[in-house]
C-alpha cells in the first residue's frame, strides 16, 4: 500500500451523507454546529475508501467522531474484537493508547493508528512492568490478571488480561484460590464482592471514576428520581450506591431492559450523549466528568493521521508476544463461568 498522502478529489456536498449521519446527532446539536463538522467527515470518508481503513470508536468518544466517522463503536472488549476480525489495511483508533496497543497486538499485520498519542490513561499509567514482577516476587505462584486498561509491557508481564465486562468470568475461570488483580482497585473489589476468589489488588484508579462520589449518586436519585448505573471504576461507595454497576456495553443492555423514564450514568458523560439517540424515551441527566485524553481525538486529527498514516503504533516483538498470550487468554476464559 502506497503510504504517501493520498490526492482525494474534490467531491459535491454530499446532502445524502449530510442528512444520515445528521439525523443520528439531531438531539445533541444544532445543524449550523454540524455543518462546522461535516467538511471534516466527508474527507475523512473518502481518506477511508482510499486507504481501506476503518474506524474504531469508544464509548467515550466525542459525538461528531461517534456517530459521524466510526464504522465500530463499543467498549474496549468490543473494539478488541473488531480489530481481531478487521480485513482492512489500515485501523484507526479514536479511543486512548492502550486501546491502539490491543488492537496492534490483535491485527499485527495491520497499520493501527492513534490520532494523538497523548491520548493516554491515568489508569494504566498507575503500574509498570516491575510493579508487576514485584507483586509475583511477594505472592509466589499467584496468578496476575490485568484489566485492560494497562499498557502491552505490562500485559506481557501478565497470565491474562480482562475488561470490565468479563473481568469476574476470567478470574473465576481461571480456577485458583486467589488472584493479583491489577491495576484498579474498584473494579477489583468490584469482583471481589462477587466471587470468593481472594483478590489481591493494587491501588491504581481513573481520574474521571474517582471523582464521583456516593452521596451525589444518592442526591441525584432523592431528587430526580433516577435510575443510576455506574461504572465499576468507580468507588466502591458509588457501586452501592448505584441501580447498576457494569461495563459500558452492560449500562446499554440494562437501559434496555428496565426502559427507565430517568437514567444517570455515573461514567464519563460523553456516553449519555452518544447513547440518547438509541433511547428517545429516557431523559437522561448527565454528571458531566470528561477524560482528557478521549477528547485529544479530534476529526482534523484523524484526517491528519489518515493523510499520512501516522502516528502508528508499533510494539516490541519481545513485549507483543507476552501481551498477545494474554489479551488471548481473555477471550479463552472471558466466557460464562465454568461450573
Amino acid at each position: 500500500m502506497n503510504a504517501s498522502a493520498p490526492t482525494l478529489e474534490r467531491h459535491p456536498y454530499d446532502t445524502e451523507l449530510h442528512a444520515q449521519r445528521y439525523a443520528r446527532v439531531a438531539r445533541l446539536m444544532p445543524v449550523a454546529e454540524w455543518d462546522l463538522h461535516f467538511e471534516q467527515i466527508a474527507a475523512i470518508e473518502a481518506l477511508k475508501r482510499e486507504r481501506n481503513a476503518v474506524v474504531l470508536a469508544h464509548n467515550y468518544q466525542r459525538p461528531e467522531i461517534f456517530h459521524g466517522i466510526a464504522d465500530f463503536q463499543g467498549d474496549s472488549l468490543e473494539l478488541a474484537r473488531q480489530a481481531g476480525r478487521s480485513t482492512a489495511d489500515v485501523i484507526v483508533m479514536c479511543g486512548v493508547r492502550f486501546m491502539a496497543e490491543t488492537a496492534k497486538l490483535l491485527a499485527p499485520d495491520r497499520i493501527v493508528l492513534l490520532p494523538d498519542l497523548e491520548a493516554g490513561c491515568s489508569l494504566a499509567e498507575s503500574i509498570t512492568p516491575a510493579d508487576i514482577r514485584a507483586l509475583r516476587a511477594q505472592h509466589p505462584g499467584v496468578p496476575v490478571v490485568c484489566y485492560v486498561n494497562t499498557s502491552a509491557a505490562v500485559k506481557s508481564e501478565c497470565d491474562a488480561c480482562c475488561t470490565s465486562s468479563n473481568a469476574l468470568q476470567v478470574i473465576e475461570n481461571l480456577g485458583a484460590p486467589e488472584v493479583i488483580f491489577v491495576p484498579d482497585e474498584y473494579l477489583a473489589a468490584h469482583v471481589a464482592a462477587h466471587t470468593s476468589v481472594r483478590i489481591i489488588a493494587w491501588q491504581g484508579h481513573c481520574e474521571v471514576h474517582q471523582r464521583f462520589t456516593g452521596q451525589e449518586v444518592r442526591e441525584y436519585r432523592e431528587t430526580a428520581q433516577a435510575y443510576i448505573l455506574a461504572h465499576p471504576e468507580c468507588p466502591r461507595d458509588v457501586q452501592e450506591a448505584a441501580d447498576y454497576v457494569g461495563s459500558t456495553s452492560g449500562m446499554i443492555a440494562a437501559l434496555g431492559r428496565v426502559q427507565p423514564a430517568r437514567a444517570v450514568l455515573i461514567t464519563e458523560c460523553s456516553m449519555a450523549d452518544n447513547i440518547s439517540g438509541a433511547f428517545p424515551h429516557i431523559e437522561f441527566l448527565r454528571p458531566c466528568n470528561l477524560c482528557p485524553h478521549m477528547q485529544r481525538i479530534t476529526l482534523p486529527a484523524v484526517r491528519a493521521s489518515l493523510e499520512r498514516l501516522e502516528p502508528a503504533i508499533e510494539i516490541p516483538a519481545d513485549v507483543a508476544k507476552g501481551a498477545r498470550r494474554a489479551v488471548e487468554r481473555m477471550f479463552e476464559l472471558g466466557g460464562p463461568r465454568r461450573p
